[in-house]
């Protein structure tokens, strides 16, 4: 898959800040997606360990989750680990990751966050402008803003609220679970992303591509 280059990510903290501000005027976060023209879809995540950064990328079918591909890619890890700005320590393996594949999926899901982020440009909004396709974050842990615990049953979820602006939403994706974080991304509106997150459930508590992706990325890259 060819990917255009949007910037360079060799930047000093304050450049990558200034740069983050720049592309969240960028984002497109209110296009519905019929879920019935999606017919594939792609988890990604990435793993850190002793130095050594590892992405992979799962694309499955949909609505059947079967896995129709799995790229991955590690190169050393050379960006600290500072809040905020996790898409300059893990775009770089990311997008050498999604450059081995054949196919081009309908959508992507992050193991991170989308617009859930103090200037809306998680790892889901930031690689979604690279992608130029429809992506969303799922995250596994509260990361800013406030919001009501969501009711017990699957399918419930409370509008999470930084700064007088709803960023994204807890969801409960199983019943009497901790819920999951999800956001917009680039090319899709929250409600399309929470409907998509739903349908990757099936008897765990995170979407089936990024549980793909996970156990994708802690193996050696082959």
């Amino acid at each position: 898959m060819k990917l255009d280059q949007l910037h360079n990510w060799n930047l000093d903290p304050k450049s990558a800040i200034a740069l983050q501000s720049d592309l969240a005027t960028k984002l497109i976060s209110d296009i519905p997606l019929a879920l019935n023209s999606v017919e594939t879809v792609a988890g990604v995540d990435v793993s850190v360990r002793r130095g050594l950064s590892r992405a992979a990328v799962v694309i499955m079918r949909y609505p059947q989750l079967e896995v129709v591909e799995i790229a991955c890619a590690e190169r050393k890890t050379t960006f600290p680990y500072i809040p905020g700005l996790l898409a300059f320590r893990e775009g770089p393996v990311i997008l050498e990751a999604l450059g081995k594949l054949r196919s081009e999926p309908d959508a992507y899901i992050f193991d991170g966050m989308g617009q859930i982020h103090p200037r809306r440009m998680g790892i889901a909004a930031h690689l979604g402008l690279w992608l130029g396709r429809p992506s969303l974050g799922c995250g596994k842990s509260h990361y800013i803003g406030e919001y009501a615990a969501p009711a017990e049953a699957k399918g419930s979820s409370s509008a999470i609220r930084h700064r007088n602006e709803q960023i994204g939403v807890a969801l409960r994706t199983r019943t009497k679970v901790k819920p999951v974080y999800v956001s917009a991304g680039h090319l899709i509106d929250l409600e399309s992303a929470v409907r998509l997150t739903l349908s990757l459930i099936t008897r765990y508590r995170l979407p089936e591509p990024i549980r793909a992706a996970h156990r994708a990325a802690s193996l050696p890259c082959s």
